[in-house]
């Protein structure tokens, strides 16, 4: 029987899903909300299924939609993406005990890791490094507070069921976690379903850096080298890169070691990410993994020569790795620009709206991720991404230096997007110097408008 693979997902994800299955000779299935009717994944797959209006709960959300449509067209596998359902262990478990193949760890892993907090007891079960917090899940404000004030003011209040930057709270006082701690729970459960909180440290001036790992059925465990993801804004990432600027070979080696100790304890399956802070004195730390592909990834697949989302799929239909560590090298810089409908100028609110046209960079070591064309219309209901822009080159300054080009030569007219903002971030004295951190792009921002106002 031939391989079928639904994509449960929209957008640039659902494309390089597309492509990478077709590829490897498996017949692909889109599914798709009305709103994306006319979107590009569901131009290029092989069949495609409506599932539901244009709110995400009665679409991509809908775990029964979305496993009738894999068992109506006869999928013997479903890769979720990043969002969405692709760290739900619920439906997970569902696709399991209908037979089919879930491209991404067990829903038993999921449970295990995909749980912030329960993922930090784990972590430290295994002495990997972990911030200060919680021991488990913090159920009233009364017992929140004394766990904040035992390790002391800055703190987070994190959604267990987190990701993508919602439901994190950063508190200073008392009275500021009282305020936000009801607040952080109801949008927990309004992004996650899930109000579970947990405490955290908060560590001033951070690097954001995470380790690409993935393993398979026959506990063979690779890790191919980290991301720098601290340029961020409102907690989610905008541009990240590869290798870090930061990062030296032993403490680039220990962090590997570290992540791929953490996926072996729980006999993890595909491809995963373990994220750490790394503070001034380039100590390191837990705080969560992503049991799925980032968003990111392709920085990674730049410096290796590694496509990840097939390899995802191999290992899903029972496949070995095709490679092993010794086999991995890094060769160059890659960075990547996250290319959002927004208007960075006004609190970066979404730009929805038809595309009248657009103009893709090209060029040696140039790639675009994208779902948009000409007279596409980008719906309101969902993330505002809508390209992203990755350069490759033998140094970090020949990466800055490409990504300038390319922004240059990126147009997309009908609607705003960032791309002119993170041009401006390319020439910046301490971006360029590497001398960038969590809090990056706030002090950044706070110039280019103060420059806007003159």
């Amino acid at each position: 029987m031939k391989n079928r693979l639904l994509v449960a997902n929209r957008g640039e994800i659902a494309v390089r899903i597309i492509r990478a299955a077709k590829e490897l000779g498996i017949e692909t299935v889109a599914v798709y909300s009305k709103a994306d009717a006319k979107s590009l994944h569901v131009k290029i797959a092989d069949q495609a299924v409506c599932i539901g209006e244009n709110d995400s709960a009665d679409s991509y959300l809908n775990m029964n939609r979305v496993l009738s449509a894999a068992i109506s067209t006869g999928c013997n596998a479903i890769h979720p993406g990043y969002g969405f359902l692709a760290e739900n262990a619920e439906f997970v478990e569902m696709v399991e005990s209908c037979q089919i193949k879930f491209v991404g760890p067990s829903s038993q892993a999921i449970a295990q890791i995909g749980d912030k907090s329960a993922a930090r007891t784990l972590a430290k079960g295994h002495n990997v490094p972990t911030i200060e917090g919680s021991d488990g899940v913090v159920e009233t404000v009364e017992e929140g507070l004394k766990v904040a004030k035992k390790i002391g003011y800055p703190v987070m209040i994190k959604a267990s069921s987190g990701g993508g930057g919602r439901g994190i709270s950063i508190v200073r006082s008392d009275t500021e976690f009282k305020n936000a701690f009801s607040r952080t729970a109801m949008e927990a459960v309004a992004n996650f379903g899930d109000g579970a909180l947990y405490i955290e440290k908060f560590i001033e001036s951070p690097r954001h850096v995470e380790i690409q790992i993935i393993g398979d059925e026959a506990g063979n465990y690779v890790h191919l080298f980290e991301r720098d993801c601290s340029l961020q804004r409102k907690n989610q990432k905008m541009i990240e890169e590869s290798p870090s600027p930061v990062l030296n070979e032993l403490l680039r080696r220990r962090m590997g070691m570290a992540a791929l100790k953490l996926a072996k304890a729980i006999n993890y399956v595909n491809a995963g990410t373990v994220e750490f802070l790394v503070d001034a004195k380039l100590n390191f730390y837990f705080i969560e993994m992503n049991t799925r592909i980032q968003v990111e990834h392709p920085v990674t697949e730049m410096i290796t020569g590694v496509d990840l989302v097939k390899e995802q799929i191999r290992v899903a239909y029972g496949n070995t790795l095709s490679f092993k560590q010794r086999d991995l090298k890094m060769n160059g810089h890659a960075i990547e620009c996250r290319i959002n409908a927004e208007q960075p100028l006004k609190n970066f609110m979404p730009s929805p709206g038809e595309i009248k046209n657009v103009l893709f960079p090209g060029g040696l070591g140039v790639r675009v991720d994208t779902h948009i064309y000409p007279g596409y219309s980008i719906p309101p209901f969902y993330d505002s991404m809508i390209a992203k822009l990755i350069v490759h080159a033998p140094t970090r300054l020949e990466a800055i230096k490409k990504m300038r080009v390319a922004l240059e030569q990126f147009v997309v007219e009908g609607i705003e997007t960032n791309i002119e903002y993170q041009y401006l971030i390319m020439y910046n004295p301490e971006f360029i110097k590497g001398n960038y951190d969590t809090g990056f792009i706030q002090r950044f921002h706070k110039l280019v408008e103060e420059s806007n106002n003159e």
